[in-house]
């Protein structure tokens, strides 16, 4: 998987929960509100969503027929080696890459030496899960 991994898809076919490319960060569909077809036109989606990355919340209206980018997200699981202040340093337990991350709010406090945690690789992005 390399940086910028994605597919796509027409914006109407998007569903709450599920992750859509917008301003080049990868986010989360919060909502998606559908109008009908006009007399001369397409139906028009308007998504709501937030950055995975950022928490910065999003709006576009979109065509249904157009499309949008989705995100692959890779799954993976890496091995703690050292946490220093706001940081951790974590090995990749597939590839053995070892690389540093900042400690999301949610996870402070939480992570120790030794023990395992999945993280998201997300358009060149590491994201830590827990």
């Amino acid at each position: 998987m390399g940086e910028g991994d994605k597919t796509l898809t027409e914006a109407k076919n998007l569903k709450v929960g599920k992750f859509c490319i917008i301003d080049d960060e990868a986010c989360k569909v919060l909502s998606i509100d559908i109008s009908k077809p006009g007399k001369h036109g397409s139906a028009k989606c308007r998504i709501v969503a937030v950055g995975l990355t950022d928490g910065r919340k999003r709006e576009i209206v979109k065509p249904g027929d157009q499309t949008i980018g989705v995100p692959i997200i890779d799954k993976r699981t890496a091995q703690i080696l050292a946490v220093t202040g706001d940081t951790v340093q974590l090995m990749d337990m597939q590839t053995f890459e070892t690389f540093e991350s900042k400690i999301p709010e949610e996870l402070r406090g939480q992570l120790e030496q030794g023990k395992e945690l999945t993280y998201w690789e997300v358009l060149g992005k590491k994201l830590l899960m827990g």
